[in-house]
Formats: structure tokens, C-alpha cells, sequence
């Protein structure tokens, strides 16, 4: 489904999406950033519920709902050369999460990554948050992830390795209403082949 037929109504479907509701730090101490709070909005009709869509080029996160609705997130996303579009499965899902940097992250920065080759544990600091949903494509770990942040100015942006990133407090939000084998679909951004 292309992404222009996903949204019902797209101007009334993000009237105030630029008004912030609160200001969230990241964490003690850290400088605070202006957060959205996720809002009910209308969709097209015939997409199930219980879907999530990542529309890139918007930097929103759709949790589809009954009725032609969904609730939408604000999100960041990866960068251009390393965002990879595709239809994927949710086969795990973790509390705090640990994280490791993968391959391509050490090859690609190893100044910045190899001193957590080895893993870092999971807390308020690890990159991937207070929560993580694991993106599978048949069978095998993609290594994409849709998780939390500690980084709350990175939401509205394009600067991960692949992840969409959503505030810790909006990530625990979703975490709890994302089953195992929840479908995620990754929209292309614009251009992309």
C-alpha cells in the first residue's frame, strides 16, 4: 500500500502536530526537549487493526486501531543510506534491552562503538532504551529494532543505524499493546527505489 493511501483526511489527521504537550527530560540532568504525545487520528479504511506503519518521511510511528483509526507516534529514524524499507514481524521483545553494535556499526564508526563490542547493559543510558520491539524477516533477526531513547532531540529526525526511536515514555506506551507477531510495515522514504 502505498503510504499516500495509508492516511485519511491527512490535513485534519495532523492538525497540532507541532504543538508540544510537555517537555520530558531525558534523563536527570539532561537538557529538556519539547515531546508529542501520541494522538488518535483517522486512517484509510480496510487496514487491520493491530498493525504498526513507519512512515519515514512524516517521522510517525501508526499503531492501527478498529474503525479506520490509529494512534500515531512521533518518531526518529535511520539515516538515508542505512533506512531499509520492508514488511517485518516483532519476534521479540525485551525490557531494558541490552545492546551490541552490530557489524556494519563497528566497520563504519569503530571510534565511536568498539568500546561496546562486547555489549552494553541494559539501563538509562544504553541506546536502545526503556524498551525494545524486534524486527524479524523470515525467520532471521534483521537487527532493526523499534525502541526507546534516552536522546529525546533525535525524535524528528534521520540519525540512527536503521531503528525508528521513540521517547522511553512513549515506548513503554506502545510495548504494552504490541503482541508477538505484530506486522510492521517500513515505508520507503521518498526516493527511494
Amino acid at each position: 500500500m502505498l503510504r499516500r493511501g495509508f492516511l485519511k483526511g491527512t490535513a485534519a489527521a495532523f492538525a497540532g502536530a507541532a504543538l508540544p504537550a510537555g517537555r520530558v527530560p531525558a534523563h536527570e540532568g539532561a537538557p529538556q526537549a519539547a515531546v508529542i504525545p501520541p494522538r488518535e487520528v483517522a486512517i484509510a479504511d480496510g487496514i487491520p487493526a493491530g498493525q504498526i506503519h513507519v512512515m519515514p518521511d512524516e517521522f510517525a510511528l501508526y499503531w492501527t486501531l478498529p474503525g479506520a483509526r490509529a494512534l500515531r507516534y512521533a518518531v526518529g529514524v535511520g539515516r538515508d543510506d542505512l533506512y531499509e524499507a520492508g514488511t517485518f514481524l516483532i519476534q521479540a521483545k525485551k525490557e531494558w534491552p541490552s545492546w551490541t553494535p552490530t557489524p556494519g556499526m563497528l566497520e563504519r564508526e569503530p571510534e565511536v562503538y568498539s568500546k561496546w563490542a562486547d555489549g552494553m547493559p541494559g539501563g538509562i543510558d544504553n541506546p536502545l532504551g526503556a524498551r525494545a520491539l524486534y524486527l524479524f524477516k523470515d525467520g532471521y533477526d534483521t537487527f532493526l529494532r523499534i525502541h526507546g531513547t534516552n536522546a529525546p532531540s533525535t525524535i524528528g529526525t534521520a540519525v540512527s543505524n536503521g531503528c525508528a526511536r521513540l521517547v522511553n515514555e512513549q515506548i513503554i506506551d506502545l510495548y504494552e499493546k504490541v503482541p508477538l507477531e505484530t506486522k510492521i510495515f517500513l515505508y520507503p522514504k521518498a526516493g527511494m527505489a
